[in-house]
């Protein structure tokens, strides 16, 4: 049994770690140790003394060295006496503010739970949830807190049931999902920072003291700052030292604070950005946060993103593509843009056929009055003087060729000059008697609506199901703001921000649904909505706009500690890039580009007969990988961010086969080749090199490594392929 409940004390065991926690004589769950097993009650560690200015719980008054304030808690509320920050918080009818949740009991449960309405961790072999049961001191409202457990994973999930068992209305300003206290220590703290087209950049600091916040207010997890943060030793590395993860599965705004406090502890809360969050329970009602997700490694960071990656691939991706390898395609955007029709794509398509792509997808352009951004959004019907014939007449000629057809939407948008907004001006989300920000020239819509929301699903489906489409690119290119919604009473207008998120994952549940052959791929200008919730429904996101190698490079590096390959949207563009005016060889554009779900942003007509003799043997060799690059164990070799280089490596789950890919940034004279170490081998196998007679030892190459190739030039690329030697 993974779960072990002695009296009012709890043990959650997984393969390597152990997480424990208990309810008091009072009632209070407090919060015992999270990490390596031990075989031991680690509640030894935690003696507290009478500090200053601490105050103590009525029932505890007789002694003043019990404190909530002092003391690790599991679930800490606001307005007790707790000055750190809390997990939850409400406004009562009388205008308190306290919540004070003791234990009444528990429940374990085969199984791992599911969250109504939103994304979830699905259960794996030997799942199984905990439930331990709150009540307020003082009124009705009352906390489910769910813990799921994959053991083999190192996985432990978090979310949390507030319940309004009382006879009035309840407010509550923030519900968290996850609240970790850590012992007293040293920590650093990680987390992944950006903006559009230079997303998750990993940024490592010691804490400090006081409260050091992430978030996004943005209506969308952003690109500034992902939903996932990492808090560690300050010894921590890729391979050694201790660490946890936590990671939301929620597509919205967020924070995830960290304060470290007068005594040297650490508390980590993550869940809904509480400065855009409000929600009124009214007597009956329950509030369910999003699923928070933790892991544990006293093996660096290492082992934490393999339990990630196979969590996402195995227990949060669905579907048709949860293991398929993706269908190399090319995309029409940076071949046309706007400046297209059906002539122009069917000779993009007939050029990429000969090329070996599986498949083209048509971006932006090809419905309503649409030749720039300023117009049309919100019109999805084919725009037929760009597509003579209709997009089935298109999709067929595609098919035709031996290439399947793929199609773009931005469907949670609107444009102020749209059939759509003249008919239905009150569906863009805007303030009454305020102009509204304008991003992109256009508006978001209100997808709480539920007339709002049937639109949308009729519109798509009816372009579904009208060709032969195989794939979507869901884009979303602006931020949220303006919140107000018609639809909505006054006392409820801060719940639409998240009522917005439920919202779209209620559409891809419908669509995804409807169309279990279609593969969906999640895009927000690139990366700013990539995070888990978006993988429960496309098993791929765009992961930047930015296909720049160089930042690619680093871009995917960030990605790449919470979130599988299989999950990385990537492509190989033209050269100026269109985002940063560098040129890059073709090779090193397409060893990046592998580390992803693999395709092109070009136009196949500019391509020199070189280019296109590169193009056929790159595709030849990711499709020979695919499998290697989808489903193996991922290594981070290098660190690009302050390295001359990155380097990454595929390991077969049999050990049997590993790839190395890397790219060399820039030449310098008068050096020694670079040596890498290799992780994952099998000390007592030998490993052939592909292409040369070399054989090697696991030992070999973990211990000793591999030197990296002479450079000529910038950006030259690394390729070692070894195959077990029988």
């Amino acid at each position: 049994m993974a779960i072990r409940a002695e009296e009012q004390s709890f043990t959650i065991e997984t393969k390597r770690t152990v997480y424990q926690l208990k309810a008091d004589k009072f009632g209070v769950l407090r919060h015992i140790w999270y990490g390596a097993k031990t075989g031991c009650d680690m509640e030894y560690l935690q003696v507290y003394r009478d500090v200053g200015f601490a105050g103590n719980i009525y029932e505890a008054s007789g002694t003043r060295d019990y404190s909530m304030n002092t003391m690790l808690l599991e679930y800490p509320c606001e307005g007790i006496g707790d000055y750190r920050i809390g997990a939850v918080s409400a406004i009562h009818g009388d205008g308190s503010c306290a919540l004070d949740l003791r234990y009444t009991g528990c429940r374990i449960i085969d199984g791992k739970y599911s969250v109504p309405g939103m994304p979830a961790v699905y259960g794996g072999e030997n799942a199984q949830t905990l439930e331990i049961y709150l009540h307020d001191t003082a009124t009705g409202v009352e906390a489910v807190l769910r813990y799921g457990v994959l053991p083999e994973l190192d996985i432990i999930t978090r979310s949390a049931c507030i319940i309004n068992n009382g006879s009035g209305s309840v407010m509550l300003k923030k519900a968290h999902s996850l609240s970790l206290d850590l012992l007293k220590g040293e920590y650093d703290w990680i987390h992944f920072c950006g903006r559009h087209a230079m997303e998750r950049q990993p940024e490592r600091a010691r804490l400090i003291h006081g409260v050091q916040r992430v978030s996004s207010s943005r209506g969308t997890s952003s690109h500034q700052q992902n939903p996932a943060v990492i808090v560690c030793s300050p010894d921590c590395t890729e391979t050694n030292g201790s660490c946890v993860g936590a990671m939301l599965v929620y597509s919205g705004g967020f924070s995830a604070d960290i304060e470290y406090d007068q005594l040297g502890r650490a508390r980590l809360v993550m869940g809904i950005d509480p400065d855009t969050f409000s929600w009124r329970l009214e007597a009956g009602e329950s509030f369910y946060t999003p699923e928070a997700v933790m892991c544990f490694s006293n093996a660096g960071f290492e082992r934490m993103s393999h339990n990630f990656h196979r969590l996402i691939r195995e227990n949060i991706c669905r579907g048709k593509y949860k293991d398929s390898v993706r269908p190399v395609l090319i995309n029409s955007w940076e071949a046309s843009y706007f400046d297209f029709d059906d002539e122009k794509l069917l000779d993009i398509a007939k050029k990429s056929a000969e090329l070996g792509c599986d498949m083209l997808v048509m971006d932006d352009g090809w419905f309503g009055n649409r030749n720039n951004d300023d117009s049309a959004l919100g019109d999805w019907f084919v725009n037929e003087k760009k597509l003579k014939g209709g997009l089935n007449a298109l999709t067929k000629k595609v098919k035709a060729l031996g290439m399947d057809f793929g199609i773009w939407f931005e469907p949670e948008m609107i444009s102020e000059d749209s059939e759509l907004c003249r008919e239905h001006p009150d569906w863009a989300i805007r303030i009454p008697g305020r102009a509204p920000v304008l991003s992109r020239c256009q508006l978001v819509l209100d997808i709480t609506r539920s007339e709002v929301r049937e639109y949308l699903f009729n519109s798509i489906s009816s372009i579904l199901s009208g060709a032969d489409i195989s794939y979507v690119k869901w884009d979303m290119n602006r931020s949220i703001c303006d919140w107000y919604s018609a639809a909505l009473p006054p006392e409820r207008m801060g719940e639409m921000p998240h009522r917005y998120v439920l919202a779209l994952y209620e559409l891809l549940e419908r669509l995804t649904a409807a169309f279990p052959d279609v593969l969906f791929e999640g895009c927000s200008g690139g990366g700013g909505r990539f995070d888990a919730g978006m993988l429960y429904y496309s098993p791929q996101i765009w992961c930047s706009d930015n296909t720049d190698a160089f930042d690619r490079t680093r871009i995917q590096y960030g990605t790449s500690f919470f979130y599988p390959v299989s999950a990385v949207g990537s492509h190989v563009s033209a050269v100026p890039n269109h985002q940063t005016g560098r040129e890059i060889p073709f090779e090193a554009r397409s060893v990046t580009a592998m580390a992803g779900s693999f395709g092109y942003e070009l136009d196949p007509a500019k391509l020199s007969e070189q280019e296109r003799q590169a193009v056929k043997e790159q595709i030849i060799r990711f499709k020979k990988y695919a499998p290697l690059i989808h489903r193996g164990t991922y290594y981070r070799l290098s660190d690009p961010m302050s390295d001359n280089y990155a380097v990454w490596e595929f390991v077969s789950a049999d050990k049997a086969e590993m790839l190395v890919f890397g790219v060399i940034f820039r030449a310098e004279t008068n050096m020694l080749r670079t040596g890498i170490r290799l992780r994952g081998a099998d000390a007592e196998k030998r490993y052939r090199l592909e292409g040369t007679d070399m054989v090697y030892t696991g030992a070999a190459l973990t211990e000793g490594g591999i030197l990296l190739p002479d450079t000529w030039g910038d950006f030259t690329t690394a390729e070692f392929h070894f195959v077990e030697e029988k």
